[in-house]
């Protein structure tokens, strides 16, 4: 909450009551109630625009706020077809209600619609293509005829610095997803507002392609360089990705839609690749289906139907090509400073689908065997060498390292554990138990358990993926059974009194 200018959790119940009321901050971002100005959405019908029409415009619309989707006339209806999810989500009622609301408008690029202005905009959402020129000359448009408005830039790429614009880029599914990289100097009442609405804003630093592009479109290019290595087919390696890691890099671009996903990808890698070089270079196979915009799947009935299993032998080289360079990418980023440990390590769980976030991944495999697989990475492909860090994985025992999930924190009476991961797993059960260690050693017993009012609202269940070795491993299976119940039964047996809070 501290890097969004909202306070600590512990003041939240110290005060009683959240920093930040949805009412006050409208008011402050679209003016009082009877005079409330409207959000524009332009290329409101994309992927991106029409999604976030509907998870933006589903909070705001209630408070009086009118949400304008501007695209060309010829842009297919992405609004309406959401309208079938909408009213699944808030029945016909709602959803009918919601999208009085909404107002679409068209608009031919170069000048906005004249009724536009009286609708009185204040924040301007972009989710144009990504074309830099074209960008720059469209917030020059809206900047003439609206001096005061805000904007921000959905962009998955381009930096604040080269936009000229603050940065909000959603992560994918863009109806449901909540989590918004934010670029700004200074949270702003935008991003808090986001946040008042049950949004996960998340502040990063303003490098190309953020944190979420560097480990998805990282992750996407690593598999692509093992498929040229070996030829193994992309459903293949996918199917070996997510054993391994957790996502399917080939299958989400098709799920997203491979054209608009294969442009982006190459181009957050293009850019990328024109700072850091080889680490990021595109492959000519995604440079053709940037160009066809074709998936990277088959039809279902030209897949082959015998399968085979990776040999044993061809294990480590699996992972020095993919575990490398992503380890190599992490280390850039640390380096950079590009987040917060805690925000750098999410993002690749709650946007990347990673089964557990980078960081946690290189801590569970300690820094020596993380560096060796890049440097089995740079046997391999040795041109990709430069912009390595590995005193950065050498600091895993430091304290930012052991907080990833869990947090505490206290008055000299009461201790606050906060929880900022949904699924338990072996890492959070490690730092609640250091957390209830460190509360112990302060004297503190009287505790609230609680989500972190961030990144989580609170601890819903085990993470399955834990149990897939102790279905193999009577060793892991009781460790699992003993440990967790173990770590719960400290907040009864430690503390006088223990309560656990969940928020909304």
């Amino acid at each position: 909450l501290e890097t969004l200018g909202l306070g600590t959790v512990l003041e939240i119940f110290q005060r009683g009551a959240l920093p930040v009321s949805v009412e006050a901050l409208v008011t402050d971002v679209f003016g009082e109630k009877n005079n409330r100005g409207a959000m524009v959405i332009s290329g409101a019908n994309g992927i991106v625009g029409a999604g976030k029409m509907m998870q933006l415009g589903s909070r705001l619309v209630p408070y009086g706020v009118t949400m304008v989707g501007l695209d060309f006339p010829s842009a297919p209806d992405g609004i309406g077809r959401q309208y079938q999810g909408l009213r699944a989500a808030f029945g016909q009622e709602g959803a009918d209600s919601i999208m009085a609301g909404i107002v679409r408008m068209s608009y031919d690029g170069r000048s906005l619609p004249a009724q536009l202005g009286s609708f009185k905009p204040r924040f301007l959402l972009e989710a144009i293509p990504e074309k830099l020129d074209i960008k720059k000359s469209h917030y020059e448009v809206f900047r003439k005829a609206f001096p005061e408005i805000e904007i921000r830039s959905v962009t998955s790429g381009f930096p604040s610095s080269e936009l000229g614009v603050g940065i909000a880029h959603p992560a994918f599914p863009h109806e449901i997803n909540k989590v918004w990289e934010i670029v700004e100097p200074e949270p702003s009442e935008i991003t808090q507002l986001f946040w008042a609405l049950g949004l996960i804003p998340v502040p990063v630093s303003d490098h190309w392609s953020f944190v979420l592009d560097v480990i998805f479109c990282g992750l996407t290019l690593a598999a692509l360089r093992y498929h040229r290595a070996t030829n193994m087919p992309y459903w293949k390696v996918d199917k070996y990705v997510r054993r391994d890691l957790g996502p399917n890099p080939f299958r989400a671009h098709d799920a997203i839609g491979a054209k608009g996903a294969n442009f982006l990808t190459w181009s957050c890698l293009h850019h990328l690749s024109k700072i850091y070089g080889e680490l990021f270079t595109p492959t000519a196979d995604l440079v053709y289906r940037k160009d066809s915009g074709q998936n990277w799947y088959p039809l279902n009935h030209f897949r082959p139907m015998v399968n085979w299993s990776l040999a044993a032998e061809h294990e480590d080289e699996f992972r020095n090509w993919v575990f490398g360079p992503l380890i190599q990418m992490a280390s850039l980023m640390l380096h950079e400073q590009r987040a917060h440990l805690s925000h750098l390590n999410a993002i690749g769980e709650l946007c990347a689908q990673l089964r557990n976030g980078v960081l946690a991944m290189i801590r569970r495999l300690g820094p020596d065997t993380a560096i060796k697989y890049v440097e089995g990475y740079h046997r391999l492909h040795s041109e990709a060498k430069a912009n390595w860090y590995p005193d950065e994985l050498g600091r895993t025992e430091e304290a930012a390292w052991q907080q990833l999930y869990v947090n505490a924190e206290h008055d000299g009476t009461v201790g606050v554990i906060t929880l900022g991961r949904e699924a338990y797993n072996a890492d959070v059960d490690d730092e609640l138990n250091r957390a209830i260690d460190w509360l112990k050693t302060e004297g503190i017993d009287r505790v609230i358990v609680t989500g972190d009012f961030h990144l989580t609202a609170q601890l819903v269940g085990a993470d399955t993926s834990e149990f897939y070795s102790a279905l193999e491993n009577v060793e892991r299976g009781e460790a699992i059974a003993s440990q967790w119940s173990r770590t719960a039964r400290r907040l009864h047996d430690e503390f006088a009194v223990s309560v656990g809070f969940i928020n909304g």
